[in-house]
């Protein structure tokens, strides 16, 4: 902790630029303090890595626990404090956001290039030569990337199965990923729509996931529709419905209140009797409107009145009440229907459909399975678990199957998985770094062995010998075999083609931008000033009264 910063003029008088409390750190201190912290965070998660890669338990305040291998989980749920290690984390939030796999990857990727800029840093290379150098090597990367990466049809069912299974790879559920890759495939084929340019757009709110504690993975299910944690408002209501004729509406079918207060002075009985009688008669007539329309099942954004149940149910209308905005979002997209307010516009134009509308109980809870659309634009993912963690974990490897698959439908061309580009890349980033003129030369041969870092990550995890693996990847690269890499399952290198391990190039550049701007603004901070959460020290006195203000009295 340093104590409060002064500076003297040339008059004697003393001047307060940090307060007391700040601590600072300067040029090459600052940057070590940054690169080991940054370095540190790609330690800890680089031993997840790859499908031989292990979990991590992380126990919050609370003491509830998580287990997970998922990089973006692991980063998001530990407690870090120090600035440059935040940084790194944002990575891995970026990268998640964008295409949803590869967070451990950027992490380790970025605690490599930072590890090989400190040595250059140890002769004397300046650290915006590093920082140009670096950002030559990645533009290039890209470049090489868009060579080397190979087209897919992008309604191929097989090769997007092959993305999905390669993300499970390294999951809990990977046991069970050639039947869970085909059922993200399956979902996102059905949400898919085409552009005006000719392209594939995916919108991911489109894909609901819901889990369940319960049952095993492998009744892990798609449903063709949206399923609701709603049950059915009143016992008289039919529990199943077939060839559904569904009615969305936002508004309460209940009596309005006023907005002021309102008084209303009842003299006689029977007055009693008739403005009962009138509520009943609105609801009875708020029945009748869903029934005109041919509905048999109601879904409600807001609540239903009690009268209104009675009626619903004599109608045989089953009903759902206070159903979230984003649920009935998807309904309609799902069924085809429309969304109303106010039960005066709904016709039989604005119903949608459905082949089976049902309440099931699942473990304590009764839920409603709204299924078997026609052409439904909105799906469901229904996971199961043993437990809890189970459950949690599988929806989190469910997650980033989804967004490789997004990737691919997006931009419909891949590349060889288990280190095999990144080793590709590192090896012509070498020969290219020789055509760079001074030490920027330097910069791009430390990002080309950076890239190294995630095929030996996968040995170490492996059980394999780091040098062998390495060794054994240049001469296979070498001699023009692009997609070796390392069979973690197998014994040593193999083509990934071969072993059907492929990934979406959009996850491999938005892995080496993200680590290379991570990197590069990390290595242009030569100053960090940590303030004090203390209130403003006061200047000491000077020579002239109270505060050092010659003249003030």
């Amino acid at each position: 902790m340093a104590e409060a910063s002064y500076v003297t003029t040339s008059g004697g008088q003393q001047v307060l630029i940090l307060r007391e409390g700040t601590s600072q750190s300067r040029g090459r201190r600052a940057q070590n303090n940054n690169i080991s912290a940054a370095k540190l965070i790609a330690e800890i998660v680089k031993t997840s890595l790859g499908p031989r890669g292990m979990d991590k338990m992380l126990v919050d305040s609370m003491g509830d626990v998580t287990v997970t291998n998922d990089g973006a989980t692991m980063l998001k749920d530990m407690d870090i404090q120090h600035p440059a290690a935040k940084m790194i984390i944002e990575i891995a939030k970026a990268v998640d956001n964008e295409v949803g796999d590869g967070t451990t990857s950027s992490v380790v990727l970025a605690g490599a290039l930072l590890g090989n800029a400190e040595k250059l840093l140890e002769n004397g290379v300046h650290p915006m030569v590093i920082v140009n150098g670096y950002r030559r090597a990645a533009d290039q990367a890209q470049k090489i990337l868009d060579e080397i990466s190979v087209g897919i049809e992008p309604g191929d069912r097989a090769a997007l199965t092959k993305i999905a299974r390669t993300s499970m790879a390294s999951k809990m559920i990977s046991k069970e990923s050639e039947g869970l890759g085909a059922l993200v495939v399956d979902a996102l084929l059905q949400v898919v729509e085409k552009t005006a340019d000719g392209g594939f757009r995916v919108d991911l709110d489109d894909v609901k996931v819901d889990r369940k504690v319960g049952a095993s993975l492998k009744e892990t299910s798609l449903v063709r529709g949206v399923i609701l944690d709603k049950e059915v408002v009143h016992s008289g209501m039919p529990k199943r419905i077939e060839k559904a004729r569904i009615a969305l509406v936002d508004s309460p079918l209940e009596i309005e209140k006023t907005e002021f207060d309102a008084k209303i002075n009842i003299s006689d009985p029977a007055q009693i009797t008739r403005f009962l009688e009138e509520e009943t008669k609105m609801l009875k007539g708020m029945v009748e409107k869903v029934s005109a329309s041919g509905a048999n099942v109601l879904i409600c954004q807001k609540g239903i009145d009690d009268m209104a149940q009675h009626y619903l149910a004599r109608a045989g209308i089953l009903s759902i009440r206070r159903v979230k905005q984003s649920d009935m979002t998807k309904l309609a997209r799902a069924t085809g229907a429309r969304v109303v307010t106010g039960l005066d516009g709904l016709s039989e134009e604005d119903v949608g459909q459905a082949g089976l509308v049902e309440e099931r109980k699942i473990e304590d809870d009764k839920w409603t399975f709204v299924e078997q659309c026609r052409n439904p634009k909105a799906v469901t993912i229904f996971v199961r678990g043993g437990s809890q963690r189970v459950v949690d974990e599988a929806e989190r490897s469910m997650h980033d199957a989804i967004m490789v698959v997004k990737d691919a439908l997006e931009k419909p061309a891949v590349v060889g998985g288990g280190g095999a580009v990144e080793e590709e890349l590192s090896y012509r980033l070498m020969t290219w770094s020789n055509t760079l003129q001074g030490r920027e030369q330097l910069a791009a041969e430390k990002f080309a062995e950076a890239l190294e870092s995630i095929p030996l990550a996968l040995a170490v995890n492996a059980g394999f010998d780091p040098i062998d693996v390495q060794v054994e990847l240049r001469e296979k690269h070498g001699n023009g075999k692009t997609w070796y890499g390392v069979d973690v399952l197998g014994r040593g290198t193999r083509d990934m083609f071969e072993k059907n391990v492929i990934e979406p190039v959009s996850v491999k550049e938005q892995i080496i931008k993200s680590a290379t701007e991570c990197t590069c603004m990390l290595l242009r901070i030569d100053d960090v000033i940590a303030s004090s959460k203390k209130g403003p020290s006061m200047p000491p006195r000077g020579p002239g009264g109270p505060g050092g203000m010659e003249g003030m009295e």
